[in-house]
């Protein structure tokens, strides 16, 4: 039976980031109760931004709302190849939007970025990429894909996400953890990226998508045959329910799939 994915939709960015925190703190002490770590996914855009707003805002004090950054491991779901100071750099991105604006006492999360050795060898930069992942997924066993107990997401306004684009041959790619890119629509030309099933095979995979500029793509990816084929809908049919979207009310105008509004 197909469980189609959740739909929000929230009326101001704060609410929007109220509700992220719970979802991403929930993802979190489920992930205690599994392994005492929380191995997190994003992506760059807009949502590291939203992310800092998210986490940094005061809890009620509780351990449940409280983020222990200490045991959180992240890691990019895409990145540019660039130096890590770059302005493209994903990790730039999260670091001054996030990491950065995390107060000492909350302590810092243990994060893998790429290897700027690599930065001439794409193909070499997605090889020692994926080799982080077995070592912190497989650990000497055999695991076909590795589980992210939370995957953050964005959509491009074309149903682009991670750094996979509509009609790319890598949509096909099923053995790979992590497939290199040279010659991206957009720029930078050179990256890396999860494959399709990595990045649609997290405990939680949440996407966030706000503004006006979304909602054709929106349209397409929950009302219409076309969208099921573009990289965010393939999330959304292969995840199906573990898949939440987080957006405001002028990303999803027009949508008729059903919405939840509110709290989650």
């Amino acid at each position: 039976m197909v469980k189609p994915p959740n739909l929000y939709a929230f009326a101001t960015a704060d609410e929007l980031a109220i509700q992220l925190r719970s979802y991403v703190l929930d993802a979190q002490n489920q992930s205690f109760a599994r392994h005492d770590v929380f191995r997190i996914a994003v992506s760059g855009g807009s949502l590291p931004k939203t992310l800092a707003q998210a986490l940094l805002q005061p809890g009620d004090g509780s351990d449940a709302d409280t983020p222990q950054f200490k045991k959180w491991e992240v890691f990019f779901a895409d990145e540019r190849c660039v130096p890590l100071d770059h302005e493209d750099s994903n990790y730039k991105l999260v670091k001054e939007n996030w990491l950065d604006k995390i107060p000492e006492d909350m302590g810092k999360p243990t994060v893998f970025t790429i290897d700027e050795k690599y930065l001439d060898d794409v193909e070499e930069m997605a090889e020692a990429y994926e080799q982080e992942l077995v070592k912190v997924f497989a650990k000497g066993d055999s695991v076909r894909v590795p589980m992210f107990d939370l995957i953050l997401l964005g959509c491009g306004p074309d149903g682009h996400t991670c750094s996979l684009f509509p009609g790319s041959p890598l949509l096909r790619e099923t053995n790979a953890w992590i497939l290199s890119i040279s010659d991206s629509p957009k720029p930078p030309p050179k990256r890396i990226t999860f494959s399709l099933p990595v990045a649609s095979h997290g405990i939680k995979i949440g996407f966030v998508a706000t503004g006006a500029g979304k909602k054709e793509i929106l349209k397409k990816i929950f009302d219409g045959d076309d969208g099921h084929s573009l990289p965010s809908g393939l999330i959304n049919h292969l995840a199906q329910d573990r898949v939440s979207w987080f957006t405001d009310t002028a990303a999803v105008e027009g949508v008729s799939f059903p919405q939840r509004r509110g709290s989650l």
